[in-house]
C-alpha cells in the first residue's frame, strides 16, 4: 500500500469506529461524502485490500499497442531514421496513414536509441579563434563570385 492509501484506509477505519464523521473524513481525503460511504461499503465487503485501486495491474486505457509499437519503430528503422521525431510523425502519417503525436514518436525514437533529446547530447566543441593584435585586424572574407 501506499501512503496515500494507508491515510485513507485509516480515515475509512475511523469512520466505521464512528471516531470520525463521514463529511469530515470527505473533507480531509478531498472526496465527496458519498465516495466516502462507497469507501466504508468496500472496507466491509474486502477490508483494507477492498480500499485499493482496481485499475492497479491493469494496462492503460491510452497505451499504445504493442504491435502498432514495433511496427512503427520497424518503419522508421527503415525509411526514417536519420530523421527527426516531428518529421518522422509527419511522413508516417502522409506516406502509411499512421497517426501519431510527436510525442509518441519522440519517445518510441529515445527508447529504441534512435533519437538522443537535445539536453542529453554531448556539447559540441568548437575551435577557439586566437586573438587579434589590433583592433579591426579581422580578416573578412566573402564567397561570392562578384567583385565589391
Amino acid at each position: 500500500m501506499s501512503m496515500r492509501e494507508l491515510d485513507r484506509l485509516k480515515v475509512v477505519e475511523a469512520v466505521i469506529e464512528q471516531r470520525l464523521m463521514p463529511w469530515r473524513a470527505a473533507e480531509r481525503l478531498g472526496i465527496s461524502r458519498r465516495q466516502i460511504e462507497r469507501l466504508v461499503a468496500r472496507y466491509r465487503a474486502a477490508g483494507p485490500a477492498g480500499l485499493l485501486s482496481q485499475r492497479r495491474g491493469h494496462a492503460s486505457n491510452h497505451q499504445l499497442p504493442e504491435d502498432l509499437a514495433h511496427r512503427v519503430l520497424s518503419l522508421i528503422r527503415e525509411r526514417y531514421a536519420d530523421f527527426g521525431p516531428t518529421l518522422a510523425c509527419e511522413k508516417l502519417w502522409e506516406c502509411h496513414g499512421l497517426q501519431l503525436s510527436k510525442e509518441t514518436v519522440r519517445r518510441l525514437m529515445t527508447d529504441a536509441g534512435l533519437w538522443i533529446p537535445r539536453r542529453q547530447r554531448p556539447p559540441k566543441i568548437y575551435q577557439p579563434r586566437a586573438r587579434r593584435a589590433c583592433l579591426g585586424e579581422l580578416i573578412q572574407i566573402d564567397g561570392s563570385d562578384h567583385r565589391w
